[in-house]
């Protein structure tokens, strides 16, 4: 049943622009996993594996700094260093939120509904997968907020 005022009458929120937004989003992102991912094998052959994994994540952070800003939310007019403290504290809580949220679900949910299988890597790309929403609507609402 559709007329006015009708859900089918109304656009999606995430219809147009902010999807193709979010699709951005999500292509930068990915790229900017792979560069971290990337950066730490040849970091690793001058520096222990710790010390490799922290350089490479920032790294990564800095590609995605660069991709967010001018690919996804088309923030050229921004201030680059406010955009970038707001974005260096997003990521920061969004490490925190994947590292959490993959210690619950290893540790916690696995184990009580009886998972045993692909534990850990399924754990942590589900934690990915919901920072990655989270991560998205920090930047939209705080990184580069009022831009697009």
């Amino acid at each position: 049943m559709s007329g006015p005022g009708t859900t089918a009458d109304r656009p999606s929120r995430f219809s147009g622009p902010e999807a193709k937004r979010i699709g951005r989003f999500l292509l930068a992102g990915g790229f900017a996993a792979l560069v971290n991912w990337g950066a730490r094998f040849p970091l690793n052959a001058v520096m222990p594996f710790g010390a490799s994994v922290v350089a490479a994540y920032a790294i990564g952070m800095v590609v995605g700094f660069f991709l967010y800003r001018f690919f996804v939310f088309e923030a050229h007019e921004g201030r680059a260093s406010d955009q970038l403290w707001k974005f260096i504290l997003v990521n920061i809580v969004g490490a925190a939120e994947v590292w959490a949220l993959a210690l619950f679900f290893v540790h916690v949910a696995a184990p009580a509904i009886g998972w045993t299988l692909w534990v850990e890597p399924l754990a942590h790309a589900a934690a990915i997968g919901i920072g990655a929403a989270t991560s998205y609507v920090g930047h939209r609402l705080l990184t580069f907020r009022g831009i697009g």
